[in-house]
């Protein structure tokens, strides 16, 4: 099913659905819903099940009330990285255990329902880190000036370095052996915006675009 992109409000506001049914096994009521989110009226409760309902995250039931769409989610328990307890970095000093917190995807990548993944094939974007068969990661959302995407132009796509000027769209690869495509003024409208770059999976690790280091192994 195809999902439209969900608010941040909205997002939390469906992570609390799926953390109170699996917790207790019924759906939460409009009261503990208004006092979880501070509402000052029961219909910001009717107003998101609605968006939620329309973005195709919620389906009606047979009593004209609402159900999640993924029900399996109730079933499996987030799988992360345990953190169990606390290290010095200075002098040495007696460690400190206990259960912590969990590394979960969604740890490193909190708009997680928004990305998705694509393989690449090729090495124009090779001095970026991005290598032939790595998976980039994706998320719903415009390219910054500057920043790596992808696109489509034309009924082709491309991950390259995005920038705007006066001359229209500039795609630049992070590879000499590539050349810059450009996209003039007159043919900009036939260009889509597929997602902006978040990281990228290989044999080492994940690794998130902010950082050189693997987040995960």
């Amino acid at each position: 099913m195809s999902r439209k992109k969900l608010t941040a409000k909205q997002h939390a506001f469906l992570q609390y659905l799926i953390q109170h049914i699996r917790e207790t096994g019924v759906w939460p009521t409009y009261r503990e819903l208004t006092d979880h989110f501070g509402y000052r009226s029961p219909n910001s409760v009717t107003q998101n099940l609605q968006a939620l309902h329309r973005k195709g995250y919620l389906r009606k039931d047979d009593h004209d009330g609402y159900r999640l769409v993924d029900e399996h989610v109730l079933d499996t328990e987030p799988k992360g990285i345990p953190v169990r307890g606390y290290i010095t970095a200075g002098r040495l000093q007696e460690a400190v255990e206990a259960e912590l917190d969990t590394i979960t995807l969604e740890t490193l990548f909190p708009n997680l329902d928004r990305i998705f993944a694509i393989r690449v094939s090729g090495q124009s974007m090779k001095e970026a880190g991005i290598e032939d068969g790595d998976c980039v990661l994706l998320i719903d959302d415009d390219i910054p000036d500057g920043g790596i995407g992808a696109v489509l132009y034309n009924g082709e796509t491309s991950l390259k370095r995005v920038y705007h000027d006066e001359k229209g769209l500039r795609l630049e690869p992070a590879n000499p052996e590539y050349e810059t495509i450009r996209i003039e003024p007159d043919v900009f409208e036939e260009v889509r915006v597929l997602g902006r770059y978040v990281g990228r999976v290989t044999r080492h690790g994940i690794f998130r675009e902010a950082g050189p280091r693997p987040m995960a192994a």
